[in-house]
């Protein structure tokens, strides 16, 4: 507004030339060109203040649009931090079960191992007087072990049981009666010399199997043991513990085993322990 006011000044005092001194002239006509500059200078100013502008709101379009992108990326760490303290949560809680889980199965697995010790010193206390040759006991993966040559037990081929065996099989089965908690597994071996014969025992399985079944009966009507408590079977030559290929290796194979343990049903109560949800 003031620049258009001294432009019409000036315009009037071009115009009025006639009316002044040439003094007053030069100074009008100073004055005029001095605005004339003036305007042109803040013409510059106002343009170069636009760039500014335009500029200034490029830059903010760009600071919103980050600024919106890194709320949306805010959110979502938000969102996925809570769903993680959650996994968290469900993972300590998860290994805190585990952790019980393996605590209860090492304190019933100690438990066991304790029992089936005790079950075998005083087996091995009761044979004391035996060969070693004929009667080994120990513990094995959790159970007790006792091998029987089958030179005590029976005759060559056969599978019925000798007198002199019942003493050691008597004794054997006052532990068992003694831990009536137990089962007991009877396994008929053999080595692996061909039998062959029309008549009972026909091969090595019939052979170990009746042997495996001999020893089962004994112990049912001769020493009291539970029946329910007995599995008897045989494995023929197919479990050998020492090679065939001497004549002491087949008499190693040739051997029956009575393996106590506990009842499966309590096998089955431990593997059913879970970790709790």
């Amino acid at each position: 507004m003031k620049i258009i006011k001294i432009l019409g000044i000036a315009a009037m005092a071009l115009g009025l030339t006639s009316c002044v001194s040439k003094k007053q002239y030069d100074a009008l006509s100073s004055n005029y060109k001095q605005c004339i500059e003036n305007i042109g200078e803040r013409q510059r100013e106002i343009q170069d203040l636009k760039s500014q502008n335009s500029a200034l709101s490029g830059e903010n379009n760009l600071l919103k649009s980050q600024h919106d992108a890194l709320k949306s990326s805010l959110d979502a760490c938000l969102a996925n931090t809570g769903k993680s303290s959650a996994n968290i949560d469900k993972l300590v809680g998860e290994i805190n079960a585990s952790n019980s889980y393996i605590k209860q199965l090492i304190s019933s697995n100690a438990k066991n191992d304790s029992l089936n010790l005790a079950l075998s010193n005083k087996l091995k206390r009761s044979l004391d007087n035996v060969a070693d040759d004929d009667v080994q006991v120990k513990v094995l993966k959790g159970v007790v072990m006792i091998s029987l040559s089958d030179k005590m037990l029976y005759k060559t081929g056969d599978y019925n049981i000798l007198p002199a065996a019942q003493e050691v099989l008597g004794k054997v089965a006052k532990v068992i009666n003694d831990y009536d908690k137990y089962s007991v597994l009877i396994e008929g071996n053999t080595d692996n010399a061909p039998l062959s014969s029309p008549n009972l025992p026909r091969d090595n399985w019939d052979l170990s199997a009746l042997r495996g079944t001999a020893i089962a009966k004994v112990l049912q009507t001769q020493f009291g043991v539970d029946p329910a408590r007995i599995t008897a079977g045989g494995r023929s030559e197919y479990n050998p513990k020492a090679t065939n290929m001497s004549v002491s290796g087949r008499a190693e194979n040739r051997r029956t085993e009575i393996i106590i343990m506990p009842k499966l049903d309590e096998f089955m109560k431990l593997m059913d322990i879970t970790p709790k949800k």
